[in-house]
């Protein structure tokens, strides 16, 4: 008996061990082949050395008993496969990574949610295993599929342009890691597997119209074009990947603000506007025009007066906050990180901003006006109005004369234009907006990507564009170190957690009851 027990081990061994290199390698090498075929003539010998007690249990009870067991295994088998299938159809999607690589952004997410035409990726990778081109092509499938999960309007295929030249062709595309995005028959390539990239893409496809910024010049505003730490030369690029188009505008030459504007930027003169050029800006504004103005403390005095028409309130001080200093920061830059739940500017928006050297900006709220404040320092914050203490660096709060915070450093203002009649007879108004924040330095090449500064920017440069559909946190770069797997490491992570050890767990039970069976017999016998 013990002779039969050792060799019955042996052969299930050999042939599980000849089966589990097969599903590795896939492919029936010599030594798969060579374990199961001794495993198999073990096996086969044994039957024939009890070929009469074999038969007597098949015929036996313990063959009913075990035929029920097969059953009931295949049953609850069934009632997985029936799970999986409906979980299939209704998947849900958990990001456990540390940094969220399968989560997207809400500027991402919001793009998607509203988009009004079918869009399709086709994504043009090798078909490799085992290689960083294998690694690239896994990156792009994540993405799709994360950008696929949030709605039914995107879809994606892959297309690998050596092993199918006529679809790639079909295409006109011959390159490798090129992801083509088309709808309504526009066409437009992303050359990365990052969601910045594809984001950016999308915006570009899915834009009606051209969208034009027009840059006031000609009284020592910020530069566009400067790379150094004080230009603008970030922001300016972030608004040509979100599919702006920039022009300069000096108004001194042109008799109004150009008709296809989307907004007209004001970025903290430090010489004063004519007359004029106010004038220009007025009537702009009140047909319905949007302009985005960023003053800095000690900003020309016309300009002041020029604000103040609209609302705003402003005063000579700047912004202190000691509570900066203790997570390294200067007390002259602020954090902003309360901002208004009621706008649609900011009413989702959470990540702390950064001001350095920020004048307030308070405004008297009127819903009908549309008139609020949107950004707010924190409570330990207060506005400074002594000059000799600034100058010295020793500030101290004077209650006489101060005002504590929270202080606003951001605010907006509306002015409803009467629209013209279109071609079915209905007036529709169109609203003039202007958004005034206390500070340009916050969009700085230096201060630009910091923390929620860069979205902050552009979701005002969005929303002042009637494009509130792109207003959101944008996509941060994430440190991703994939892990590669050859095509045999890949088979052995399936089969060894998902086959063989459910296997083994399954005939070791199996094994135990079935000796507790025999025992039982030999008992009673």
């Amino acid at each position: 008996m013990l002779a039969t027990v050792i060799i019955a081990l042996i052969a299930g061994v050999l042939l599980a061990g000849g089966f589990s290199l097969y599903a590795i390698d896939g492919t029936m090498t010599l030594k798969s082949a060579g374990l199961i075929w001794i495993g198999s003539m073990l096996a086969m010998f044994l039957i024939y050395i009890r070929l009469n007690e074999f038969k007597r249990l098949i015929g036996g009870k313990s063959a009913k008993y075990g035929a029920n067991m097969v059953v009931m295994i295949l049953v609850f088998i069934g009632v997985m496969v029936a799970i999986a299938i409906w979980g299939a159809g209704n998947n849900k999607r958990f990001d456990l990574t540390k940094n969220g690589r399968f989560s997207l952004s809400t500027q991402t997410k919001n793009i998607l949610n509203n988009l009004e035409h079918p869009v399709k990726a086709v994504a043009f990778y090798r078909f490799e295993s085992g290689t960083m081109h294998a690694v690239q092509r896994q990156m792009a499938r994540d993405l799709l599929e994360s950008y696929a999960a949030v709605t039914d309007k995107f879809t994606f295929t892959f297309v690998d342009p050596e092993r199918n030249p006529g679809l790639a062709s079909k295409y006109g595309q011959s390159e490798f890691r090129i992801i083509l995005l088309m709808s309504q028959g526009r066409e437009y390539k992303v050359g990365n597997e990052t969601e910045e990239k594809m984001t950016n893409g999308l915006l570009n496809l899915v834009s009606k119209e051209k969208n034009y910024v027009y840059w006031v010049k000609g009284h020592g505003e910020k530069e566009l074009s400067f790379t150094g730490k004080d230009g603008y030369s970030a922001a300016r690029e972030a608004m040509l990947q979100e599919s702006y188009e920039i022009k300069e505008l000096f108004l001194m030459r042109e008799e109004s603000v150009p008709e296809d504007a989307s907004l007209v930027v004001v970025s903290s003169p430090q010489k004063d506007l004519s007359p004029e050029e106010y004038i220009r800006l007025d009537e702009y504004y009140k047909k319905g025009g949007a302009l985005f103005v960023q003053l800095d403390p000690g900003h020309p005095p016309t300009l002041r007066t020029w604000l103040e028409s609209y609302g705003f309130k402003l005063q000579s001080d700047v912004i202190i906050d000691r509570q900066t200093q203790i997570y390294g920061g200067n007390a002259m830059t602020p954090a902003v990180y309360a901002y208004n739940k009621k706008h649609p500017l900011t009413q989702d928006f959470t990540l702390a901003s950064y001001f350095p050297i920020v004048n307030s900006v308070y405004i008297d709220e009127d819903p009908k006006q549309g008139r609020y404040q949107l950004a707010m320092t924190g409570p330990s914050s207060w506005t400074e109005t002594d000059r000799d203490q600034l100058e010295n660096g020793n500030v101290e709060y004077n209650e006489a004369y101060e005002k504590r915070g929270p202080v606003p450093v951001m605010a907006v203002s509306t002015y409803t234009a009467k629209g013209e009649k279109d071609e079915t007879g209905s007036v529709k108004d169109r609203y003039g907006k202007i958004i005034l924040i206390g500070d340009s330095d916050f969009a700085t090449n230096t201060n630009f990507n910091l923390v929620g500064n860069r979205d902050l920017f552009m979701n005002t440069v969005h929303w002042l564009a009637e494009k509130a559909d792109f207003v959101g946190v944008r996509a941060r770069k994430r440190n991703i170190n994939p892990v590669t797997l050859n095509a045999s490491q890949a088979r052995a992570v399936f089969w060894i957690p998902v086959v063989m050890v459910p296997c083994m767990v399954l005939m070791t039970g199996v094994g135990i009851y079935s000796r507790r069976r025999w025992f039982r017999q030999e008992a009673q016998s």
